[in-house]
């Protein structure tokens, strides 16, 4: 294995887009209240992955060590699992990261408030106990909450304040279907990896409430992502042009219904296609959050 194409891989480019898709709708929101801001938009946005390319280096490495990633493991191959890295490198790998997120917080927090600064801190912590430290709680089932946080609510709202320096109830409602979207891809990657979680210890939410449950569970996911934007305009807080994330509702029934009927292996497609999903429904809810 190429070392570069191994870091490639560990960065995990393809759930990339779930750092970015809630930074776009802020922004989004940003341009539709007049208070876009070039320089705090980009910071949110290199900030934002940095978070998540952290996270992934920590899930990389401690997953390993904690024995959930295995050579019976049904998603792409792990880089310190597969020893292409070695996990001290993987861990230096993952402070840096931290570190780089970390002095993007304070330009941010610069532009805008401390307050800001404290939550980025508290995002640092997530991304590393999710799967690191002595009690991960994504081992005990929180990860979903945790996704719906910190890659919807306050990723959009976050994204937005640092432009506007302020939150406003708009931007608080529009990160609820990127939240859900980003959760879904998450509860596929468990529902798919279920049954070796199960024997590794990892009781992901999926794992607690079974594999049918799951599928219920990620189906209503899609369903509150699709219908805040007609709830937006119904209610007159945006106009009609909110709607522009309907044109992708063929794909996510689609996507449904390969959810409830494929399982293991199969759900790698379903996941990689939800990933551009939510990044599709992100940029046309932004275009239509900002007309």
């Amino acid at each position: 294995m190429n070392r570069l194409t191994a870091w490639w891989l560990a960065a995990r480019p393809a759930t990339l887009t779930a750092s970015a898709a809630p930074v776009v709708v802020g922004t989004g929101v940003a341009l539709g209240a007049g208070v876009f801001a070039w320089g705090p938009a980009l910071g949110a946005l290199t900030g934002a992955m940095l978070l998540q390319l952290g996270a992934n280096f920590a899930n990389d490495v401690y997953d390993h060590e904690r024995g959930a990633d295995t050579e019976e493991r049904l998603g792409p191959a792990r880089a310190t699992q597969q020893g292409w890295i070695a996990a001290a490198s993987m861990k230096r790998a993952m402070v840096l990261a931290f570190a780089l997120a970390i002095a993007v917080g304070v330009y941010l927090a610069m532009v805008s408030s401390w307050g800001l600064f404290a939550i980025g801190l508290v995002a640092v912590a997530a991304g590393y106990l999710y799967t690191g430290g002595p009690k991960p709680y994504g081992y005990v089932g929180l990860g979903d909450l945790s996704v719906f946080l910190f890659f919807g609510l306050f990723a959009v709202a976050g994204s937005y304040y640092v432009q506007a320096k302020a939150v406003s109830l708009l931007a608080l409602l529009a990160a609820v279907p990127i939240g859900a979207l980003a959760t879904a891809i998450l509860a596929i990657n468990n529902l798919r990896d279920i049954d070796t979680d199960a024997r590794a210890g990892k009781r992901t939410l999926a794992v607690r409430i079974g594999a049918d449950a799951t599928r219920a569970y990620i189906a209503l996911l899609f369903v509150v992502a699709y219908a805040l934007p007609p709830l937006l305009w119904l209610a007159g807080l945006a106009q009609p042009h909110v709607l522009a994330p309907l044109l992708t509702l063929p794909w996510a029934l689609a996507l449904i219904g390969r959810i409830r009927r494929e399982q293991g292996l199969a759900l790698n497609g379903c996941l990689v296609r939800t990933a551009k999903l939510e990044l599709a429904f992100a940029v046309l809810f932004a275009i239509g959050l900002a007309w």
